[in-house]
């Protein structure tokens, strides 16, 4: 899965995007408003978190343009703004949840994930399954037929369960690229090869 972090608040980002990661995201940051909108508009992410109070556009305004240029990517509102008004406004003009700094970065992930699952019309369950293939998101270990697998790599725990999301629909080598790595590679790397040839030895074997 690939996040967006529109924070200004360093320290706040490094946080949420450590955090995101060792769960198994592939995090991008923007420390202002305009920067967040660029990238979230030419981003495939599957959520982006958005700060209210940000330097060179402000998270209302940022939020209100991705919905007027149709980008649907869902917006967990991050702000030290509480008040109702605030919350009933960041929802109306297009967030999807809001959450009130401090928060603790579990219930961060428990929203994410839920906002994501809503998106892609997922169940709630805490595992994805495709015929005898499941894979437990808590424990990141997978079992086919019943029979536990090799214990997954990172990478590798991230491109199943990109794959199994996406069940059913086509996926470039480009969109793994982005989904799986949160940096750039020559389109004509076989790393992508490299990471599905590992990865069906393991499921597949």
């Amino acid at each position: 899965m690939r996040a967006l972090i529109v924070e200004d608040d360093r320290t706040i980002a490094d946080f949420v995007a450590r955090g995101l990661r060792e769960s198994g995201f592939v995090v991008d940051h923007a420390a202002d408003g305009r920067l967040g909108l660029e990238m979230a508009r030419d981003g495939n992410y599957d959520v982006a978190i958005v700060d209210l109070m940000l330097p060179g556009l402000d998270g209302i305004s940022l939020i209100r343009s991705l919905r007027g240029a149709g980008v649907r990517t869902p917006v967990l509102i991050l702000s030290a703004r509480q008040s109702v008004n605030d919350r009933v406004t960041g929802l109306e003009i297009g967030g999807d949840d809001y959450l009130v700094k401090p928060f603790a970065f579990p219930e961060l992930l428990a929203r994410v994930q839920a906002l994501i699952r809503r998106a892609s019309g997922a169940p709630a369950a805490s595992q994805l399954v495709v015929g005898d293939l499941t894979l437990d998101l808590h424990s990141r270990k997978a079992t086919r037929g019943g029979r536990d697998l090799e214990p997954l790599r990172p990478r590798e725990f991230a491109l199943l369960e990109y794959l199994m999301r996406n069940a059913g629909r086509v996926v470039s080598k480009t969109m793994i690229l982005s989904h799986v790595w949160d940096y750039s590679f020559d389109p004509r790397t076989n790393v992508v090869d490299v990471l599905v040839f590992r990865l069906r030895e393991k499921v597949d074997k």
